[in-house]
C-alpha cells in the first residue's frame, strides 16, 4: 500500500488558520455571548499553553483533563503527538520516543525530575509503561538549561506525578473498561477481549497540610500480531541463474508467524505531601509498574534457498529477478522448519524518592534523595521440527508489503515432520540500579538583567548488567501426533502445526526441568553476551534568571552553566581465537562543561506574541550496552598482522552537540496558538559500530565496535496550530520537517540515516466537547525512519511511513458517571519493516484495530 502524502495536508493548515479566526469572529458578532464551563479538553488545552506560554526554556506540554484522566491510555500515546515528536511501535502500542529526528538514545527521561532506571539494555525509558491514572502531565524540554538533568540531545522528557495539596478536597476517580482486538477473530485461540481497570484517590488531613495520593492500574492486554519476515539476501556468495553472467542475489530464506498471548501491566503509586509550615514541604513517593508478557507463537522457516556458490542452479524456475535481486522463483527439493515457540517476559520499575523544600531568610532551599531500580527477564522457548522431505515452494517478495509464497506441503499435518528438539534460547537476565543525591539553592537578586541566582549539586551511582544461559533438549519421550493440532490463520496461506497444550507435552516430553536454567552450563556465546557497566556521575550548575529590556521590548529568561564528571567501568569476557572465555574491565571518565542560553522577547504589551531564543551544548551518555568490556579477539601468529575481532567499548565518550532554537509563538486566544520554529544541533561527537584501530596488549588491533566520531549536521522546522473555538470545537495541528547528514555506518555499501530521522512528521486533532459530551478523533503521519527494534546494538532497520488514526468519544451520563467509546488504530495500519536498504527485504506485521468501551466514575 502506498501511503499518502498525509504530511502535506497537515502542512497546508498553517495556511489559513486566521481566515478561521476571522470566520469565528464573524459569527460571534451575530449571536449572543454565552458563558461557557471550561473543563475537560478545554481545561487541559487551556493549562498545557499556559505552562508552555510561562516556561523559560521552549517546551511543550501533556495536562491532565482532570483528576486521573490523561488524554490516553498511558503517557506514551500523547508523547508521540507533539510537535516534533514520535515513536515507534511495540507489541502495537507507542512506546520508545523519537524527537526531532533523533532516536531513543538522545532522549533523556526523568520522573518528577528524577533520573529513571530502565528494562532496556542502553538508556532508553518504554514510556508504555507509565499509565494516565498515575500522572498528572508531562514537560518536555526542547532547549536546555543548567537546571535540567544532563543526557537529552534531542530533549528531556520529565513526567509529573500528582500533587495531592494542589487539590481541593478529597477527590476519587475510578475507570473500567472492556477492550476488543478485532485482529483474535483471524488468530484461532488468541484473546479477543480483556479488562482495564484504573483509578486514583486524593485526600488532605490536619488543616490541608498533610495531603496523600494513591493510584493504580492493571491491563490485560491481548498481544496478537501476524507477521511475515525476509530473512535477507545471499549478496556474495550467490550464483549466476539466468546465464546473463551476473550474480543473481537469492534469499537465505522466509518465515511466517503469529502471536496469541497476552501483555499484563500493572501499576501502583503512593505519594505524601506534608506541609508543617509555609517555609517547608516534604514529599515522599514510591512508584512501581510491572508487565507479564506471555505469548505463545507458531512460526514456519524455510530455508535452502541460498543457491551457496551456486549449487542450487537446476532448481530455480519462474524467476522474477529485480536489481540483481531474485525476488520470486520456484524452488525444488526445500526444507521447512515448523515452530511452536513461548515466548517470556517480566519487566518491572521500582521508583522512589524524598524530596524537601524550605525557605531559609532569602534562600529557598532543595534537597532530593531518590533511586531507581529496573529489571528484566526473558526467554524463548521453541520446539522445532523439520519436515521429513523437501518440497517445492514459489515465492514472491516484491517489495510492495504483500509478500506471497507457498511451502508445497500440508505443514498443519504432524506425520510430515520428524520429532520435535526443544532449544531455550537466551533465558537472559538484565539488572539496572540508579541512586541519586540533589542540592540546590536559589535566591531572588537585584543584579540588573539578573533577577535570581540558582545553584546545585547532583551526584549519581549507576549499576546495569546482563547474563543469560542457553541450551537444547532432545525429548525423554515422543510427542504423540495426537498432541498437535492444525491451526489455520486467516491472511496466511500455509497452516501450523501447534500443540494443544505446549507446557503440559513439553514438560512430559523433555522433563519436569527441562525449562529450568540451575545448574545448566553456559554456552561460550552465553559467557560473551554477559556484562556489567558501572557508572559514576557528579554535576554542578550555577544558573541565572533574567528580567530586562533590550532594545525597547522587554525579555526574560535564564543562562547558566553545567559541568559534569563521569568515571565509567565495564565488564565482561574475552576469547582469544576460540578459549574458554575469561573475565576482562576497562576503565574510563570525561569531564563535558555545558553553558546554555534561553531569552524570550515580547513583542507587544499583552505579551501574546513572543520569539524565543535559546542557544546550548547538550550531551547524550553513550548506551551502557556499548560500554561493556566483552570482545572476541583472533591472533594472527604473523606478529606484524593485527589483531581482528569484535567487541564493546568502555571508554566511550558521551554524545554532543551544540544546538540553536528560534520560535514566534503567538498566543491569540485562551487555548490557541500560533507557531513557527526552527531548530539547528551541529552534532560534534558521534556514536556508530564500525572497523576501528586501536592498541590490545600492545598490540595493533583492528576491532568492530561502537565508537565515537565525527556527527554532523541536524535541522528542522515546526510549525503549530491550535485553537479553541467558542462553539465547543477545537484544533490541535503540528507540522515538522527535519533533515541531517549524518550517516549510520550500516549498510556499509548504502548507509541509513542517523537513527530516529523522520524527515515529516505531523498531526490533526479534532476535538468537541459541550453539553457533557466529548469527540475527538487524531490523525499521526511519519515518514520512514531508522530504527533499531531488538536488543543487539545496531540491528537497524528501515520503519516505513506510517499513518494513525484514533477515535475516542465520551458522555457524561451524570454528574459523576461518563461513558466512553474509542478506536485504535482505525485504519489497520501495518508496521513494515526494510533491512539493508533492499527494498524487497521486507517484514511485515499486523496488529489490527483496537476497541473499548468504558465506564468512568468521580467521586
Amino acid at each position: 500500500m502506498k501511503h499518502k502524502k498525509i504530511s502535506w495536508l497537515i502542512a497546508t493548515l498553517f495556511t489559513s488558520p486566521m481566515l478561521a479566526q476571522a470566520q469565528e469572529a464573524g459569527n460571534a458578532a451575530n449571536t449572543e455571548t454565552q458563558q461557557v464551563n471550561v473543563t475537560g479538553i478545554r481545561a487541559s488545552v487551556r493549562n498545557a499553553l499556559a505552562i508552555k506560554e510561562a516556561s523559560n526554556s521552549i517546551v511543550e506540554v501533556v495536562s491532565s483533563e482532570d483528576i486521573g484522566k490523561l488524554p490516553d491510555t498511558t503517557i506514551a500515546e500523547s508523547l508521540a503527538r507533539l510537535p516534533g515528536m514520535s515513536s515507534g511501535l511495540d507489541r502495537g502500542n507507542a512506546s520508545q520516543i523519537v524527537a526531532r529526528g533523533l532516536g531513543p538514545r538522545f532522549i533523556g527521561a526523568t520522573l518528577n525530575g528524577r533520573e529513571l532506571a530502565s528494562s532496556e539494555p542502553n538508556r532508553a525509558v518504554r514510556f508504555e509503561q507509565f499509565p494516565s491514572e498515575s500522572l498528572s502531565g508531562a514537560t518536555i524540554y526542547k532547549t536546555q538549561s543548567a537546571e535540567v538533568v544532563e543526557g537529552g540531545i534531542a530533549t528531556t522528557i520529565d513526567l509529573q506525578t500528582v500533587s495531592p495539596l494542589k487539590y481541593n478536597g478529597r477527590q476519587a476517580s475510578l475507570k473500567a473498561d472492556a477492550l476488543y482486538y478485532a485482529i483474535g477473530r483471524d488468530v484461532p485461540g488468541a484473546s479477543k477481549t480483556a479488562p482495564r481497570l484504573g483509578g486514583i484517590y486524593i485526600d488532605q488531613f490536619d488543616d490541608r497540610k498533610l495531603g496523600v495520593a494513591l493510584a493504580f492500574s492493571y491491563q490485560d492486554q491481548p498481544s496478537i500480531q501476524k507477521n511475515v519476515k525476509h530473512w535477507g539476501f545471499n549478496e556474495d556468495h550467490s550464483g549466476d541463474l539466468n546465464g546473463d553472467g551476473k550474480v543473481d542475489k537469492t534469499p537465505w530464506g522466509w518465515g511466517d508467524s503469529i502471536k496469541r498471548g497476552k501483555d499484563k501491566r500493572s501499576s501502583v503509586l503512593g505519594k505524601v505531601e506534608w506541609k508543617p509550615s509555609s517555609d517547608a514541604i516534604i514529599t515522599g513517593d514510591a512508584y512501581y509498574a510491572q508487565a507479564k508478557i506471555r505469548e505463545p507463537g507458531l512460526e514456519h522457516w524455510s530455508g535452502d534457498v541460498g543457491n551457496w556458490d551456486g549449487w542450487q542452479k537446476s532448481a530455480y524456475s519462474n524467476l522474477d529477478i529485480r536489481n540483481g535481486y531474485v525476488v520470486g522463483a520456484t524452488v525444488t527439493g526445500v526444507g521447512l522448519t515448523t515452530n511452536d515457540t513461548l515466548w517470556t517476559q517480566d519487566m518491572d520499575t521500582f521508583a522512589t524518592g524524598v524530596n524537601g523544600k524550605f525557605n531559609v531568610g532569602e534562600w529557598k532551599l532543595e534537597t532530593d534523595l531518590s533511586t531507581s531500580r529496573a529489571g528484566r527477564d526473558s526467554a524463548w522457548y521453541d520446539l522445532r521440527q523439520s519436515s521429513k522431505n523437501g518440497a517445492t515452494v514459489s515465492y514472491s517478495f516484491t517489495g510492495n508489503e504483500n509478500p506471497s509464497f507457498s511451502f508445497g506441503q500440508d505443514t498443519g499435518n504432524p506425520a510430515n515432520f520428524w520429532p520435535a528438539t526443544m532449544y531455550v534460547d537466551t533465558d537472559g537476565h538484565l539488572r539496572d540500579t540508579l541512586d541519586a543525591l540533589h542540592v540546590n539553592a536559589s535566591r531572588g537578586v537585584d543584579w540588573g538583567a539578573v533577577s535570581r541566582i540558582k545553584l546545585g549539586a547532583r551526584v549519581t551511582e549507576r549499576q546495569k548488567d546482563y547474563h543469560q544461559t542457553t541450551w537444547s533438549l532432545q525429548p525423554v519421550s515422543a510427542i504423540a501426533d495426537s498432541e498437535y493440532e492444525s491451526v489455520k490463520v486467516a491472511g496466511l496461506s500455509a497452516p501450523y502445526l501447534a500443540l494443544k497444550d505446549f507446557m503440559g507435552s513439553t514438560l512430559k516430553a523433555f522433563g519436569a526441568k527441562a525449562y529450568d536454567p540451575s545448574g545448566r552450563t553456559q554456552t561460550q556465546n552465553d559467557l560473551l553476551s554477559g556484562w556489567k557497566v558501572k557508572e559514576r556521575s557528579s554535576s554542578l550548575y550555577a544558573q541565572g534568571d533574567l528580567d530586562g529590556t533590550l532594545a525597547g521590548l522587554s525579555y526574560r529568561g535564564n543562562t547558566g552553566v553545567r559541568v559534569v564528571h563521569t568515571s565509567q567501568t565495564g565488564e565482561g569476557m574475552q576469547t582469544l581465537n576460540g578459549a574458554t572465555p575469561t573475565p576482562v574491565a576497562e576503565s574510563a571518565s570525561y569531564t563535558e562543561v555545558l553553558p546554555s542560553l534561553n531569552l524570550i522577547f515580547n513583542l507587544d504589551e499583552k505579551q501574546e506574541r513572543q520569539l524565543r531564543f535559546s542557544v546550548a551544548r547538550a550531551m547524550s551518555r553513550a548506551p551502557l550496552d556499548e560500554m561493556r568490556a566483552s570482545r572476541t579477539i583472533y591472533i594472527d601468529p604473523n606478529p606484524t598482522m593485527p589483531l581482528t575481532g569484535s567487541a564493546g567499548n568502555p571508554g566511550l565518550k558521551p554524545m554532543m552537540a551544540n544546538q540553536l532554537d528560534l520560535a514566534y509563538q503567538w498566543y491569540f486566544g485562551k487555548g490557541s496558538l500560533l507557531s513557527a520554529g526552527a531548530f539547528y544541533k551541529k552534532v560534534t561527537r558521534y556514536i556508530g559500530i564500525t572497523s576501528d584501530t586501536t592498541t590490545i596488549d600492545g598490540r595493533k588491533a583492528i576491532i568492530t565496535r561502537s565508537v565515537n566520531g565525527e556527527g554532523g549536521n541536524v535541522q528542522g522546522l515546526e510549525l503549530v496550530y491550535q485553537h479553541a473555538f467558542d462553539n465547543g470545537f477545537g484544533i490541535f495541528s503540528n507540522f515538522a520537517y527535519t533533515n541531517s547528514d549524518i550517516k549510520e555506518s550500516f549498510p556499509a555499501n548504502n548507509p541509513f540515516p542517523i537513527e530516529g530521522l523522520m524527515k515529516q512528521n505531523g498531526g490533526v486533532t479534532l476535538w468537541y466537547e459541550r453539553d457533557g459530551f466529548e469527540a475527538r478523533t487524531s490523525v499521526n503521519y511519519h515518514s520512514k525512519f531508522v530504527r533499531n527494534p531488538t536488543w543487539a546494538a545496531g540491528q537497524l532497520i528501515e520503519n516505513g511511513a506510517e499513518t494513525y488514526v484514533t477515535l475516542n468519544l465520551a458522555k457524561q451520563l451524570s454528574k459523576e458517571l461518563q461513558l466512553r467509546f474509542g478506536i485504535d488504530n482505525l485504519t489497520n495500519q501495518k508496521v513494515v519493516y526494510t533491512s539493508a536498504n533492499v527494498p524487497q527485504q521486507q517484514e511485515v506485521t499486523e496488529f489490527g484495530r483496537r476497541y473499548n468501551l468504558g465506564l468512568s466514575y468521580k467521586f
